[in-house]
């Protein structure tokens, strides 16, 4: 369905977006802590309807193929864009976010070549891309608020070691899926 709570809870993540990088301009009269933490919780909140979403799809018997599109594109998008403003900051290396951005586009491209060959379950959703997105996840918002939290936790250090850690982990899952592709681009090239 194009709009059910999931979906909705799917677009909202997708209106988040545009708030997470706009709170970053710079002729707007806001301190640079309020910015770093207006972010963190839009992106939090939004990391959560992420969650929310699927589980009230499957709950409420909502799950549309809509919805299952709609849902890893908005998680992409909003990842794609966190990690631009955190390099745009100086929070995150380029070469990070390269990584993480161009694994998205490769596997989306993937995925989207073997539904269309009708292999798709060959590159379905694995542990290791969920993990990964977890530990993006909880970088991200590190890196947005960028300072200590609860007096106690370095929310940078914390932040761009978990975003090295998520940077390995896109890497591992991209192989991940190539290898499961991989027979099917062999027997597709002959």
């Amino acid at each position: 369905m194009f709009f059910n709570t999931p979906t909705i809870m799917t677009w909202a993540r997708i209106a988040a977006i545009p708030l997470i990088v706009g709170v970053y301009i710079d002729y707007l009269p806001v301190e640079q802590a309020s910015r770093d933490l207006i972010a963190t919780c839009v992106f939090v909140l939004s990391a959560i309807t992420d969650w929310l979403d699927g589980y009230l799809a499957r709950k409420l018997n909502q799950v549309s193929s809509f919805g299952a599109f709609l849902d890893p594109v908005a998680d992409k998008i909003l990842v794609c864009a966190s990690m631009l403003v955190l390099v745009h900051l100086g929070r995150a290396d380029v070469f990070v976010a390269l990584i993480i951005i161009g694994r998205e586009i490769a596997i989306s491209a993937l995925r989207e070549w073997m539904a269309q060959i009708g292999a798709a379950k060959s590159v379905a959703v694995h542990m290791i891309g969920k993990l990964k997105t977890v530990v993006q996840m909880v970088a991200i918002p590190f890196l947005l608020f960028d300072g200590q939290l609860l007096g106690v936790i370095d929310t940078h250090v914390w932040g761009v070691w978990l975003i090295w850690v998520a940077a390995v982990m896109t890497v591992w899952s991209m192989v991940y899926y190539l290898r499961r592709a991989l027979p099917e681009i062999r027997a597709r090239a002959k």
